[in-house]
C-alpha cells in the first residue's frame, strides 16, 4: 500500500517534468530567426513557381504559379522595405538554405506530372509552415513592426494555403 502511495505521489511530479521537457510555442521568436525563415519562404515560393512555369503546368498549377511569384515578390519588397528603413534591425539572406535549394535541386529533374504532383505537395507544406510560422509570430514576435506585417501577410498566406488545398 505504501508503494502505492510513493507511485501515485509521483505521477503530478513525473507529468511536470515531461511538460517541462517540450518547448513552449508561444515563446517569442527573434526577429532575425523569422525574417531569415519569412525570406527564404518568399524565395523559395518565387523560385519554385517561376519553374512550374517553365514546365508546362497543369490548368490549375500555372495560375497558381503566377500569383505565387507576385504575391510573394510584393512580401518580399516589403520585408525589404521594412529592414532598409531602419524599423526592423536585422540581415536578410541572400540565397536559400540548404533545405530549400535541395527541394529546388529536386524540382528541377521532374517533368510533367511528376512535376505537378511534387510541387503541389511542396506548396501545401510551405504554406502550411508559412502559416503558422506568421501566426506564431505575429502574437509573440519580439519587433513591433516586424509582428504588424506578419499580421497584415498572415490572411494572404492562409489565402494560399487554401488554393495549394485545392491543388489536383
Amino acid at each position: 500500500m505504501r508503494q502505492a502511495l510513493t507511485d501515485a505521489a509521483k505521477r503530478p511530479l513525473v507529468a511536470l517534468f515531461v511538460l517541462a521537457a517540450i518547448p513552449c510555442i508561444a515563446v517569442a521568436q527573434s526577429a532575425q530567426d523569422f525574417a531569415n525563415k519569412a525570406a527564404i519562404s518568399d524565395m523559395f515560393e518565387i523560385q519554385s513557381s517561376q519553374l512550374a512555369l517553365t514546365k508546362q503546368p497543369d490548368a490549375d498549377t500555372k495560375p497558381f504559379a503566377e500569383k505565387m511569384i507576385s504575391d510573394h515578390q510584393k512580401t518580399s519588397s516589403e520585408l525589404k522595405a521594412l529592414v532598409s528603413n531602419g524599423k526592423v534591425k536585422v540581415t536578410l539572406p541572400s540565397a536559400l538554405d540548404p533545405e530549400h535549394q535541395r527541394m529546388l535541386d529536386e524540382l528541377k529533374l521532374k517533368n510533367g506530372n511528376d512535376f505537378d504532383r511534387s510541387y503541389d505537395a511542396i506548396q501545401l507544406k510551405a504554406h502550411q509552415e508559412a502559416v503558422s510560422l506568421f501566426d506564431a509570430y505575429s502574437k509573440n514576435g519580439d519587433n513591433r513592426d516586424l509582428k504588424s506585417w506578419a499580421a497584415t501577410t498572415l490572411p494572404h498566406l492562409k489565402e494560399h494555403l487554401s488554393m495549394a488545398e485545392k491543388l489536383k
